[in-house]
């Protein structure tokens, strides 16, 4: 049986304060080519996960705490959607649907969120990231998140 307690978020999250990426990954599948990949993502204000897509997969997204933005854009960069993930609001969780350009972004430390979507693991490449977005961990990153904040009306974490 794998449990999910509040020790386990706290670890992961832990591991993702102290990462450069200010993210971590806690997998539950035994291998990356298992058929369905399942894991916690901890994520941290100021993550950058650069926008992407899957042309023929959804992923699926259950907050486990914390505040997370989620954003979906049309083919130009131009936010077509967003949904802010939070317990108190009573917006827990989210599926993108496949081929279409959409990132997850922190907007309070200690955010965890189950994922859920169809293997096998296929690391982010120029073909499925999107041409306009900078790549994560620049400081074009970081000026492309406050142009995402302050399109949608969000106070910057």
């Amino acid at each position: 049986m794998i449990k999910i307690d509040q020790r386990l978020l706290d670890e992961v999250t832990s591991k993702a304060k102290l990462s450069p990426r200010l993210r971590m990954n806690h997998n539950f599948h035994p291998q990356l080519e298992d058929p369905v990949q399942r894991l916690l993502n901890a994520l941290e204000p100021w993550t950058y996960i650069r926008p992407h897509k899957h042309v023929t997969k959804e992923e699926s997204f259950v907050l486990l705490r914390g505040t997370v933005l989620a954003v979906v854009f049309n083919d130009d960069g131009s936010i077509r959607d967003h949904f802010i993930l939070n317990s108190a609001s009573g917006n827990l969780g989210l599926e993108f649907e496949e081929n279409s350009f959409h990132m997850l972004t922190s907007l309070e430390s200690g955010s965890v969120v189950y994922e859920i979507k169809e293997g096998p693991f296929v690391p982010h490449t120029e073909g499925s990231s999107a041409p306009w977005a900078p790549h994560e961990g620049t400081p074009e990153g970081r000026e492309f998140l406050t142009r995402i904040f302050s399109t949608l009306g969000i106070t910057a974490p």
